[in-house]
């Protein structure tokens, strides 16, 4: 069953990029300290097994025209070899890639998850992007939330969750793996 995932990489204190995201900085100031798990030489073997699961899960990816613009140029590719579904308000051809497509949807939210969803096969659509994520949840389309949480504070910056579509949302934790780098949840989102 195809589901909807937003999968980050969270600070403790709840930001997922830093301050003044920009093409030299997509991550924000500091928030290259939210992947060194992803990217640790050597990396620790849960921490492998987490990114090899996710690369693998993923069939299909929505992301925001801000996370493409600050991200294509060095990802100089797609961001997972899959088909990629750019929220926009400005129209844009297709830009195929060597690993997969962006295709720009102004037909809002509920338009690119079903086109992602129909991509993706019987593999996972991946959110990017806090404002996606925010979207996508307050349309009701999230199915899991993984939060590759770091021993970071930042301070400021980003936050995944800065506006909820409720005054709550119920989640059933359905993993939790932990290394020295990051504690690897993933939570079902209640119906």
């Amino acid at each position: 069953m195809t589901m909807v995932v937003a999968d980050m990489s969270m600070s403790v204190d709840g930001f997922v990029a830093g301050p003044n995201t920009d093409a030299e900085h997509p991550l924000g100031h500091g928030g290259e300290l939210l992947h060194r798990w992803l990217f640790a030489d050597p990396r620790d073997p849960q921490d492998s097994e987490v990114a090899a699961e996710m690369t693998a899960s993923v069939g299909a990816v929505v992301l925001g025209r801000r996370t493409f613009d600050v991200g294509v140029n060095i990802w100089g590719d797609v961001p997972f070899p899959a088909p990629c579904f750019v929220l926009t308000h400005r129209p844009h051809d297709e830009r195929v890639m060597a690993s997969g497509s962006f295709t720009f949807v102004t037909g809002g939210v509920p338009q690119a998850i079903s086109r992602a969803r129909a991509a993706a096969g019987d593999r996972n659509v991946q959110l990017m992007g806090a404002e996606t994520v925010q979207q996508v949840m307050a349309a009701g389309l999230v199915d899991e939330i993984g939060i590759n949480l770091v021993p970071v504070l930042l301070g400021h910056g980003v936050r995944m969750f800065d506006a909820l579509p409720t005054d709550h949302v119920d989640l059933t934790r359905t993993r939790v793996i932990a290394s020295d780098s990051a504690t690897h949840l993933r939570f079902r989102v209640a119906g």
